[in-house]
């Protein structure tokens, strides 16, 4: 059975756009992370992005419709990994969402902790790259994130962006999960 490997956020949710209402229009952000586009630092940004994350808000994001009709029709043909690039103090909170919304699929949530000022943690695997190659995962793997993709395709995975303003992605998100299989 082939495993896909998930992106979590703004693959199967809309963490950005609901963290940006109020702030910038969805469709303007051009880079991700988004700070300079907002007038701020990049800590400054990653602190209100925890906040949200972990406010509440982030646990009553909806999954993305098309993440959940792909997953009716077609998860039940693979195996599944979460991983998330994550601070390690909202790890919990994202594995939460995981299971809770797509845990009849999805049984296997990993993240490899994003750095934050000032937060202790593994720095044995920093980034999505890494933890794939260490544990030889083989088969699909989804991001919204490019550079993540283009990483991951060094391992000869299949790689499916996820389009989002930043990342230069072409078609919809329906036609991107269409090629997932």
């Amino acid at each position: 059975m082939k495993t896909i490997i998930w992106d979590v956020d703004d693959t199967l949710n809309d963490l950005m756009r609901a963290w940006s209402r109020g702030r910038i229009r969805y469709r303007l952000i051009t880079e991700n992370p988004p700070h300079r586009l907002l007038g701020m630092s990049k800590d400054q940004y990653l602190t209100s992005y925890d906040r949200f994350r972990l406010s509440g808000a982030y646990r009553r994001l909806a999954p993305l419709p098309e993440a959940l009709r792909w997953f009716r029709k077609h998860g039940h043909r693979y195996r599944h990994v979460a991983l998330s690039a994550v601070p390690r103090k909202a790890a919990h909170v994202s594995s939460e969402w995981v299971f809770r919304n797509f845990g009849e699929w999805i049984d296997t949530f990993a993240f490899v902790p994003s750095y934050r000022k000032g937060e202790r943690g593994s720095t044995a695997r920093r980034s999505k790259h890494e933890f794939v190659r260490q544990f030889g995962l083989r088969g699909i793997y989804v991001d919204d994130n490019a550079d993540a993709i283009a990483q991951l395709r060094t391992l000869g995975l299949k790689c499916v962006l996820v389009p989002r303003p930043w990342n230069g992605g072409a078609g919809s998100l329906q036609e991107a999960f269409e090629k997932i299989g």
